[in-house]
């Protein structure tokens, strides 16, 4: 069951690779765009490589003796009754970036209501894809718990979907706070490991999925381009997380 489910990701991730033109190419359009044709296919098989590498390491590792051995390692290191729920928060990290930069002006890809549209998505999608792995695959979490949801992380999943929509939005205008949001992401796979919460592959596949994800989604944002606040100026909207819930920041400027 656990192979045949790699191979249903890997199957979806090949057909995000596919292109579609509406007219046929000519000699000279060929001739004046198979450079800008090369670099794209190559940026495509770049963004495709990374979380097939991560979700193809998780499966191969999952109950491995290395894992094992490096996860009573890590515990050994830190010692059995540290925990540290920073995760809980570092996970959204890159959703406060994101809205904090677009209240401060920063220059983004998209427009705010189609980052959130694009992060809802992303989010449905990968954790989707998380919960039904946790139940199909019923792996048991570290430290001799009784809970059979270790695989994959779902904090993890979280944590780079965020991240990756954060990047889509601002690799281009502001590579420094693009990448930021993977340290937040890095650093919450890493707690998992350390809290003892998950094994090294659980990180690893959530990683990739929540990559994943938003890749596919910024691939086909063509497809779902509504936005009713587009034409309307001074409007700003950010979802808020706190330790009593989910909320919405709302301003309008007059």
């Amino acid at each position: 069951m656990r192979t045949m489910l790699c191979l249903a990701l890997i199957c979806c991730i090949n057909a995000v690779n596919a292109q579609f033109t509406e007219n046929p190419t000519t000699d000279i359009q060929f001739t004046k765009s198979k450079r800008t044709e090369f670099k794209s296919k190559k940026s495509l098989f770049t963004k495709r490589i990374v979380p097939v590498a991560l979700i193809t390491s998780g499966f191969l590792l999952s109950t491995s003796v290395f894992e094992k051995s490096l996860q009573k390692d890590i515990r050994n290191a830190v010692g059995d009754d540290f925990y540290l729920n920073l995760d809980d928060y570092t996970r959204y990290a890159p959703v406060v970036e994101l809205y904090a930069a677009d209240i401060l002006g920063a220059e983004s890809k998209n427009h705010w209501f189609d980052q959130t549209k694009n992060l809802i998505i992303s989010s449905i999608i990968s954790n989707g894809a998380t919960a039904l792995l946790k139940k199909e695959v019923h792996k048991y979490r570290p430290g001799n718990s009784t809970h059979a949801n270790s695989f994959p992380s779902g904090h993890t999943t979280t944590a780079f979907t965020t991240a990756t929509v954060l990047y889509e939005e601002f690799k281009n205008t502001h590579p420094m706070l693009a990448y930021s949001g993977y340290v937040f992401a890095i650093a919450t796979g890493g707690l998992r490991m350390i809290n003892n919460a998950h094994y090294l592959s659980d990180v690893l596949v959530g990683a990739g999925i929540g990559i994943l994800s938003v890749r596919l989604v910024y691939h086909f944002e063509h497809l779902i381009q509504w936005n009713p606040f587009k034409k309307l100026d001074g409007i700003a909207f950010a979802p808020q997380y706190n330790d009593n819930g989910l909320g919405f920041y709302f301003s309008k400027t007059f």
